[in-house]
């Protein structure tokens, strides 16, 4: 007994219609654009990457039409154009809020609180992960390690760091994002827009007054292992437990004004946070301490 197409699931229909062009003032302004991205490069196909971004600065996600535009100006065909842009997670495939507000779930921010920042936010805002709340500000979404790990937990907003985050620090900052309050990351530029970001992303200058200025490098923590690396010393300093008091003769890190803290408390993490306690200070408080075995490691014949 065989089956039809249709109760196979399978869907006959037609094909899908060729995506609408831009408006002829819109196309001749991303041509000019994409002219001055493309010169930058020996070999025009080099350019899709920023081409993709510019678009997204258009549209707010990399629509069929923008994917069209970057295969027609680039002589490509749209399937190689889309291989790319379903490729990689920072180009948003369907229309997205002001704000990318992103939830490292790592293991490392994970362990430090992550996950219940991120469990926190759904239910503040009320949409899931890669959602959009209905005032069109945030979009939700857990993501991968941003290289931050020295501050754990990290929250980024449009590729912006905001460090050492806790569940009621997270809620404060897209509180404020969607009121819209100025925000301040710890490290880097004043917020911009997903739209603007994706423009400056695409290669051209962020015109903002100011802005460039702003642009912070790497944190104290993080360059601690750059500076070894070259031969700098510094003086030792003792990590006291968490929960008592260093004598007031140790000598505390001043942040520069390139790693400045976060108007979005800068200062406690999650592991100090009592109502989401990380699992690991959950139990090294609890857990009595490990007492190693004397014969060491047994090794394996021959080792």
């Amino acid at each position: 007994m065989t089956t039809s197409s249709s109760e196979r699931g399978v869907g006959l229909g037609m094909p899908e219609l060729p995506p609408p062009a831009y408006p002829d003032d819109v196309r001749a302004r991303l041509e000019t654009d994409a002219r001055e991205v493309i010169a930058r490069y020996p070999d025009s196909r080099s350019a899709l990457l920023p081409l993709l971004h510019l678009v997204q600065a258009e549209d707010g996600y990399v629509t069929r039409t923008g994917m069209k535009f970057c295969a027609d100006v680039l002589e490509l065909t749209t399937a190689e154009v889309t291989a790319v842009a379903t490729f990689y997670s920072m180009y948003r495939r369907r229309p997205s809020g002001d704000y990318q507000v992103g939830v490292c779930t790592n293991t490392l921010c994970a362990v430090m609180g992550g996950d219940a920042i991120f469990e926190t936010l759904q239910e503040h805002l009320g949409v899931g992960n890669g959602e959009t709340t209905g005032d069109g500000k945030v979009t939700l979404e857990h993501i991968e390690c941003n290289a931050a790990c020295d501050y754990a937990p990290v929250v980024m907003v449009n590729w912006e760091f905001f460090d050492n985050q806790t569940p009621a620090g997270a809620i404060r900052l897209v509180d404020d994002l969607r009121a819209g309050q100025p925000v301040e990351p710890t490290r880097g530029a004043r917020l911009c827009t997903f739209k603007e970001t994706a423009r400056i992303l695409a290669g051209f200058p962020d015109e903002r007054p100011g802005a460039v200025e702003e642009g912070g490098s790497a944190g104290h923590a993080s360059l601690v292992g750059l500076r070894l690396a070259r031969g700098e010393t510094q003086p030792a300093r003792v990590v006291h437990p968490r929960d008592a008091a260093p004598p007031e003769e140790d000598t505390v890190h001043e942040p520069s004004p390139t790693e400045r803290l976060s108007s979005h408390d800068p200062v406690e993490t999650s592991a100090s946070d009592p109502a989401h306690p990380s699992p690991a200070t959950a139990r090294d408080r609890g857990a009595p301490p490990r007492t190693p075995d004397p014969s060491g490691p047994t090794a394996e014949e021959g080792e």
